[in-house]
């Protein structure tokens, strides 16, 4: 990657950017439940409005810092494209971004309990451990991948924040899984027993669903952006030029 940015002030990104966005996604379950008690599709309705809009405020927020990943599918495939075009993450950056949002993301679901007044960690729930829900992750990921690719390709990075926002608040209802597409987030939704849950039993499908996404996505960006690993320094934002 080209960014003058030292790697741990990227990696703290990374953890701070995926934390706050899995308390958004569990905060806002929370309270959704609290508002709408009676109303599941009230409920997922709030809980997707406040992620859509959170997550295109924490791409703002923190895209310069370090691109904005907060998913380890998106930096994997990040490294993996830009590879052999001396473009995107290098190993060593990846090793330091996949922890990162990991225990950024645990961290994240603990806070939102607190604020809460619920336990720190209270295992989910909510068996999430059938195909029809694991077709969903793939799709959803699979998506997300080629959304964000095809706009640093062809020049539109820029418009990420409102895209990807806009593209995961439209995945909560297109797809039968509510669109995880993030391996990071789905481990920390496991520490909480709330509405946006998945118990842990049921991350290995998950998980396993949203890297069969992500090979989708790089051969459906092999097809219809065959430049794309050229772009790896523009996802999901620029980093390039900021400042130490």
């Amino acid at each position: 990657m080209s960014s003058v940015v030292p790697l741990w002030r990227r990696a703290v990104a990374e953890a701070v950017g995926t934390g706050l966005l899995v308390t958004v996604v569990v905060g806002s379950g929370i309270a959704a439940s609290a508002l709408s008690p009676d109303d599941v599709g009230l409920q997922l309705l709030e809980n997707a409005f406040a992620t859509a809009l959170g997550l295109a405020v924490l791409i703002l927020m923190l895209g310069p810092v370090s691109g904005a990943h907060f998913n380890p599918v998106v930096s994997a495939v990040d490294w993996w494209l830009g590879r052999r075009a001396g473009a995107g993450l290098t190993l060593r950056e990846l090793a330091a971004y996949i922890p990162a949002q990991i225990s950024g993301a645990i961290v994240g679901a603990v806070l939102a309990n607190l604020m809460y007044a619920k336990a720190a960690v209270s295992w989910a729930t909510t068996d999430r451990s059938t195909g029809p829900l694991w077709l969903g992750e793939v799709v959803a990921t699979a998506g997300l991948v080629v959304l964000i690719f095809a706009l640093a390709s062809s020049g539109r990075a820029a418009l990420a924040p409102v895209a990807v926002g806009a593209y995961i608040g439209s995945a909560y209802w297109f797809t039968s899984s509510t669109s995880f597409a993030n391996p990071a987030v789905s481990i920390g939704r496991a520490f909480s027993d709330t509405f946006a849950g998945i118990a842990p039993g049921s991350l290995p499908g998950f998980i396993i669903a949203q890297l069969i996404g992500a090979v989708v996505g790089v051969g459906l960006l092999a097809v219809l952006y065959p430049e794309a690993a050229r772009a790896a320094d523009e996802i999901v934002i620029p980093t390039s030029g900021v400042a130490k």
